[in-house]
């Protein structure tokens, strides 16, 4: 059992200790540490790989790094031989997960869910090796179990357990209905967790409740329970609230060089290290040097900033586009210089017109009070130019400059 420590050499110890290292990285909790580090010592007694757990229900399927954090750690593992479990919700995606919601999720078609599943093993293969995942579809043993195995499996759990789930108890309190059909996802999700005889289940500190309902349906169905490894959310670019596309302060795994590195170049001096342990490729010693020269004053902010925006450039588009990414930031942002390949917009309105509702009939911004806000922080110019008033008008011409920020730029014509 896990909750014995096998005997190791001395080798086989410091084996442990290392893969430990690793996988304790970043994390915000274990349950329970002892555990992993049996589960580990046992892996390498054994010579026997571990079933690392990542359940997925494909519902938007557009990565970005805030995705990266549990797929980083999963790539942790996969790079020390252990075995990763990649589970697509093509049955529990018809119900969705309620964790977060005030209201239950909508419920995907099948169509849907190959959509997006499709999407998803496209971008992670950017961060793991797609061609070594089990990739199993939980409908395989969820769609078998007729009512009567449904309720033995409800009977494993009480109401109460239940509704210590947060977002349950949330709306409760606030007079919001739940469905009884959404009970039933941790459920699922536990019983997931049987089947495939999982080790570890990784997930985000939000799905604490889920991945705990795997532990509980393997010791009720008498499996050995699996170790919950809990990332941290990673907050965007604002450095405030979680990475999220809704709030326009994520950076996408597809993106282009330049706008990756740009975006990277506004993270809060604060978070640099945080990123550097949850969504880069450096090891344990390396970021612990970087927060002794970051402690130090040996290494610059703005230096480390720049070290992280080349790094996930080149995790995503390689070495030289990294390098070239580097290069046109320095050129354009610290030496000023214009960007070569600017987009050019058509203009068909008005030649005179104010400079708020130019902006905005422009998309790019989604509000006249979002405009505004930018052009009183001067964040706005004309050719160089920075717009201060905005109640102002501006007078179009042919090959008028217009930037928005440090990194957008377009170009009209008439």
């Amino acid at each position: 059992m896990t909750n014995v420590k096998p005997t190791l050499n001395e080798a086989q110890q410091i084996e442990v200790k290392r893969q430990m290292a690793i996988y304790t990285q970043g994390v915000q909790e274990i349950i329970p540490t002892v555990e992993l580090e049996n589960k580990i010592a046992k892996s390498i007694l054994e010579n026997k790989p571990l079933k690392i757990k990542l359940g997925l229900d494909p519902s938007a399927p557009d990565v970005h790094l805030g995705h990266t954090v549990v797929l980083n750690k999963m790539r942790q593992f996969q790079e020390n031989g252990h075995i990763i479990q990649l589970i697509i919700g093509d049955f529990t995606g018809k119900i969705g997960d309620p964790t977060g919601k005030s209201v239950a999720r909508k419920q995907l078609t099948d169509e849907e869910v190959k959509h997006n599943a499709k999407t998803y093993f496209e971008q992670f293969a950017k961060i793991i090796d797609m061609e070594k995942v089990e990739l199993h579809y939980n409908s395989k043993w969820l769609s078998k179990l007729n009512f009567e195995d449904v309720i033995q499996l409800a009977g494993k759990i009480t109401v109460a357990r239940l509704l210590e789930r947060d977002d349950f108890e949330d709306r409760i309190s606030h007079g919001k209905p739940i469905s009884l059909h959404e009970f039933f996802y941790p459920l699922m999700q536990g019983y997931d967790s049987v089947m495939l005889e999982c080790d570890i289940e990784l997930g985000g500190t939000d799905q604490h409740f889920n991945i705990l309902m795997g532990r509980h349906f393997q010791e009720k169905f008498g499996k050995e329970k699996q170790v919950a490894l809990l990332m941290p959310l990673l907050e965007g670019l604002d450095g405030v609230e979680k990475m999220s596309k809704s709030k326009h302060n994520y950076i996408g795994i597809d993106e282009q060089p330049e706008e990756m590195y740009g975006k990277a170049m506004s993270i809060p001096d604060e978070l640099m290290v945080k990123y550097f342990e949850l969504i880069t490729d450096f090891t344990p010693d390396q970021i612990q040097q970087l927060k002794e020269q970051l402690e130090t004053g040996t290494l610059h902010p703005r230096d480390a900033k720049m070290l992280l925006g080349k790094t996930i450039v080149r995790m995503y588009h390689g070495a030289e586009e990294a390098e070239k990414a580097q290069q046109h930031f320095i050129s354009v942002f610290q030496k000023g210089a214009m960007p070569e390949d600017i987009p050019v917009v058509k203009w068909e309105g008005a030649s005179e017109i104010g400079i708020i509702e130019f902006l905005v009939g422009l998309q790019l911004f989604q509000s006249k009070s979002e405009a505004r806000r930018m052009i009183e922080n001067r964040g706005v110019k004309l050719n160089g130019t920075t717009v201060e008033d905005p109640k102002g008008k501006c007078t179009l011409t042919e090959g008028l400059i217009v930037q928005v920020g440090k990194r957008k730029f377009i170009k009209i014509t008439l």
